[in-house]
């Protein structure tokens, strides 16, 4: 009896001994091999926790990764410091630059929510063999399914131009999957429109949707086109235009100023910089007003505002949203991206900084007039005095 008794002291000793080394040893692994183990135990407690005892499974790593970032997104508590998955910064990115490679096609979705193709003339989709109405079903790997944005669908088949992308579709009435390789082109997304004013044809209208890259470039373009069609006042409208780059709001303020400072900037534990007129712009003396409204933002904002403070242009609508903060965008290793808040800017000439309130328009109209025959009308008065 003793013997036995002795024998089971010893397995219970080494079985303890075995169990604690061996909660030592993945002590010690986490804290060495994971630093982030040391920082935020806790987290790592509760992972280990959910994956030994929640009924499901836990997500994807990808997608704790995320839901980890967006805690702590939620925690920093800035609006403007997002994180953005692979596919939207994809597209975001395309619409900056004012370009993309892609096939040429337009995608609809039909009422059973199948993804149908339309091509552009000449595209490289027309000439690939893709008619209207092709169902799209696979691009590369990637199966469609109900369960895929839209936003990771259009990235999938977007990416750099002179690459090829794989996609099968299937030709009306759908029955035989046809697979067509496709070499990306170049394509232009403009962020300006423009025409002549309908009942003032000496008026020209530029519309900006995005503050890109290429929009002062287009601005320039949709000027001298006006003129040459005989506009001799010009409204630039940035309603529901939220923003984009600063740099190109920028350019775009100078085309109409002729000296001064366009906005200052600041970073965190940095000096004050400012961006300057280097030399007379090209449309500095010609009539202006400037269209804005609540969903005018950021460098939409920096544009109406470095002229409305230099005296150069009226404002009509209603306040702006009042964004004036500047975002660095770093892009991580999986294509998602961080956009974080890093500095300020203001006009100088303006008494008042715009976050919270906006700018305020020269002339006011009221939530409930502002349609487009109401701004015409008053852009009308101001440009010519009828």
């Amino acid at each position: 009896m003793k013997t036995d008794r002795r024998f089971f002291l010893l397995v219970f000793a080494i079985q303890t001994g075995l169990m604690t080394l061996a909660f030592v040893a993945g002590y010690f692994v986490h804290y060495f091999l994971y630093p982030g183990y040391r920082e935020f135990p806790l987290f790592y407690e509760a992972i280990s926790l959910l994956e030994k005892n929640a009924l499901k499974d836990l997500p994807p790593a990808n997608r704790l990764e995320y839901g980890m970032i967006r805690g702590v997104l939620q925690e920093f508590n800035d609006p403007y410091t997002v994180f953005v998955e692979p596919p939207q910064h994809e597209i975001q990115s395309n619409q900056l630059e004012g370009k993309f490679g892609g096939i040429g096609a337009r995608l609809e979705q039909d009422q059973e929510k199948n993804l149908l193709l339309y091509p552009f003339p000449n595209s490289p989709a027309a000439q690939a063999g893709i008619v209207d109405g092709d169902r799209l079903l696979q691009i590369d790997d990637l199966r469609i399914s109900p369960e895929i944005s839209t936003d990771e669908i259009q990235a999938a088949i977007r990416g750099p131009v002179g690459t090829k992308v794989k996609l099968i579709i299937s030709h009306s009435p759908y029955q035989d999957e046809i697979t067509v390789e496709i070499k990306r082109a170049e394509f232009n997304l403009p962020s300006t429109t423009w025409n002549l004013a309908a009942d003032a044809p000496n008026i020209g209208v530029i519309q900006i949707n995005i503050i890109a890259s290429t929009t002062p470039a287009e601005v320039e373009g949709a000027m001298k086109d006006l003129i040459s069609r005989g506009a001799k006042y010009f409204i630039l409208d940035v309603r529901n235009n939220y923003g984009g780059l600063v740099d190109a709001g920028v350019d775009t303020a100078r085309l109409f100023l002729d000296s001064g400072i366009v906005i200052n900037q600041q970073y965190r534990d940095q000096p004050v910089q400012s961006y300057t007129v280097e030399s007379k712009g090209q449309f500095a003396d010609l009539p202006l007003v400037i269209f804005i409204n609540h969903n005018t933002a950021s460098a939409a904002e920096i544009i109406a505002g470095s002229l409305q403070g230099q005296k150069r242009a009226v404002l009509i609508g209603t306040p702006t949203y009042g964004k004036d903060t500047i975002q660095l965008i770093f892009e991580l290793k999986d294509g998602s991206s961080l956009h974080v808040t890093a500095a300020q800017w203001w006009v100088p000439q303006l008494s008042s900084k715009i976050a919270g309130v906006g700018l305020q328009p020269d002339i006011l109209i009221p939530d409930d007039q502002a349609n487009d025959a109401a701004y015409m009308e008053k852009a009308i008065q101001v440009l010519t005095g009828q």
